[in-house]
Order: C-alpha cells, then sequence, then structure tokens
C-alpha cells in the first residue's frame, strides 16, 4: 500500500521547521518526515521556484533559512470535509492501539494535525467529545508475538510459532505467513502450516512464543485472499459452499435488515413481519454462533444437518442449566 504524504502536507512541516530557525537540511528533513532525500529536493525547488519563497542555504549552520521573515506560505485549502475524516480516522486508531503499528499511525496523524494552516478554524483534536469509537473486546496478545509476526510478515520470512490450539496442549509449528487479518478484536494470521501441509488460519493470542526463521519464501501465485475469504462469515474458511436460509421471527426481523451481513446475503419478507435469509458460506462454526446468539428468535431451515446440529447443541444446552429456584 502506498504511504499518504500529499505533497501540501509536507510543504506545511517545512516551512515550520524553518520558522522555528531550526535550519533544516533535505537529509534531516527526509528523516525525520520519513520520505526519500530526492523528494524533499522536489519540495524546495517547488518553494523557491514555484511558491517564490525566499529559501537561502546556510553554510555555516547548514541548513536552509528565509532571507525575508516575512514571507507567508500560500494558504492551502483544507476543506471541511477533510478535516472531519482525519477527526476520525484519529478516532479510529485505538482499535490498534497495543500493536506495532499504533505509535507509526498516531505520529503520522500529528504530522498531518501540526501542518494544518493557522488559518483552520478547528483541527482535528480541538474536540474529543463529539464522537465516541467503542473498540470491539481485544484478545491479549503478547507485544513480542505481534511485533514477530509483523516483521515476518513484511520480510516474507517464516514464523516459528508455540501453538495452543482450543482444548489442546501447545505445538511447534512452521508457517510461511502470507496475509494479516484484524478481525472483531483479534489478529489472525493466514499462511501455509508446514504441520498441515496446507493454508491455515492462526491467531495471534493463541500464540504462547513466536520466532522469526531463517529461510525466505515467496508468495504463491494462486493465493487470493479476498477469493479464498470470498464466502467466508467469520475468519474461518472452507473448500465447500453450502446454501444456509434462517427463518427470523418479527422481532428480530428489523435488527437483521439493518446491516449486511454477508455479501451473497438475500432476504425475503414475510407477510407477518418476518423475514427468511438466505445465504452462502463456506464455514459452518462462526455462523452456528451468530444464529445461536438469536435464541429462539432464528430457526434453521436448510441444510437439514445445521438445524440438527443447533437443535442437539440447544439440548445440551438445556441439560447443563441449573434449575429455577422455586
Amino acid at each position: 500500500m502506498a504511504k499518504y504524504k500529499p505533497q501540501h502536507t509536507r510543504l506545511l512541516f517545512i516551512d515550520r521547521k524553518i520558522r522555528e530557525k531550526r535550519f533544516p537540511n533535505r537529509n534531516s528533513l527526509a528523516e525525520e518526515w520519513e520520505t526519500s532525500y530526492k523528494t524533499i529536493q522536489r519540495d524546495l525547488d517547488y518553494l523557491r521556484y514555484e511558491l517564490d519563497a525566499p529559501l537561502a542555504y546556510s553554510a555555516k549552520e547548514r541548513g536552509y533559512y528565509y532571507t525575508e521573515e516575512q514571507y507567508q506560505l500560500p494558504a492551502i485549502n483544507i476543506r471541511e470535509s477533510d478535516l472531519f475524516a482525519i477527526y476520525l480516522a484519529d478516532k479510529l486508531l485505538i482499535q490498534y492501539e497495543g500493536t506495532p503499528v499504533f505509535e507509526s499511525l498516531r505520529s503520522v496523524f500529528r504530522k498531518i494535525e501540526d501542518s494544518l494552516p493557522d488559518k483552520v478554524a478547528t483541527k482535528p483534536g480541538n474536540d474529543q467529545s463529539l464522537f465516541t469509537v467503542l473498540p470491539p473486546f481485544a484478545t491479549v496478545i503478547l507485544p513480542e508475538v505481534l511485533a514477530t509476526v509483523f516483521d515476518c510478515l513484511r520480510t516474507s520470512t517464516r514464523l516459528e510459532i508455540e501453538y495452543r490450539s482450543p482444548g489442546r496442549e501447545p505445538e511447534w509449528r512452521q508457517v510461511d505467513p502470507y496475509h494479516g487479518v484484524r478481525f472483531e478484536g483479534d489478529w489472525y494470521v493466514v499462511g501455509h502450516c508446514h504441520l498441515r501441509g496446507a493454508i491455515r488460519t492462526f491467531s495471534l493470542a493463541r500464540m504462547v512464543t513466536a520466532r522469526k526463521g531463517m529461510e525466505r519464501f515467496a508468495l504463491p501465485l494462486h493465493f487470493d485472499f479476498r477469493k479464498l475469504f470470498g464466502s467466508h462469515f467469520g475468519i474461518h474458511w472452507g473448500e465447500d459452499e453450502v446454501e444456509v436460509r434462517i427463518y427470523f421471527a418479527k422481532r428480530a426481523a428489523s435488527y437483521i435488515r439493518e446491516r449486511q451481513w454477508h455479501p451473497s446475503q438475500t432476504i425475503v419478507d414475510g407477510a407477518d413481519g418476518s423475514l427468511t435469509l438466505t445465504l452462502t458460506v463456506n464455514h459452518l462454526l462462526e455462523l452456528k454462533r451468530w444464529i445461536l446468539s438469536w435464541g429462539d428468535a432464528a430457526q434453521v431451515l436448510a441444510p437439514l444437518e445445521l438445524a440438527d446440529d443447533l437443535r442437539q447443541t440447544a439440548m445440551r444446552m438445556a441439560a447443563r442449566s441449573p434449575e429455577a429456584p422455586s
């Protein structure tokens, strides 16, 4: 993904450094803004030749300065919608707190905010009471595990993990990490598991230990994450697709209509306010959990195997329920 660092924000950043009389040079500006030396050179040329900035270089200070202190950089038009987008994006960053990318993202947003012209009436961080983002419940992931997995993803290096599957003792696995996924408060990595000899999905919260291996790998040409997870419901996926039809009583139907639960979904309304939701998925585990969350307001019409599985699950749940006090 290309870095989003528009030129006007860099120009404002360079202008501010010069006005602070720090005598910035091309190397210091490129390092602080995390861009290339050539990009900064183009920005300086743009300031000098296109914006007529009285820019000069001090051999003594080894940096740039303005020969006319009253010079003002021409105001850059920033729409209110742009400010609002920056404001909301800053709020949404809370979902990534505790991850290796959080501080980098915060740094980028602080630079954008600091680079806004003084004429802008409202900066993104001035009013924190308008919106609140409530992040999903997050799993507990060891910081060193998260950093190692991200490193292996970036460098296409084999990952060695001690992995604890539900109900099992931890075991060591070697994984070629292909793709990282953030889903409902957890981080997952999708890749080739050498133990199983197939592509598998691993939760970072279940990794007891993670080590960077010595071997590099190339992403297979046939791997397409969008195609692989095209029919998923949740983070799990399978090879075979199955059509599922679910009846929702009137008291739940309005909630179902409010959301796009799956790309393949179709809804048929009933005369009494109920509806039937039909979708095609390639894994039933998380769909089953979702259906159970609706209680007796949902009923699986097809396939019969899923309906029977849910019926058996409900019977086991009822058998384990404590008796109501008299």
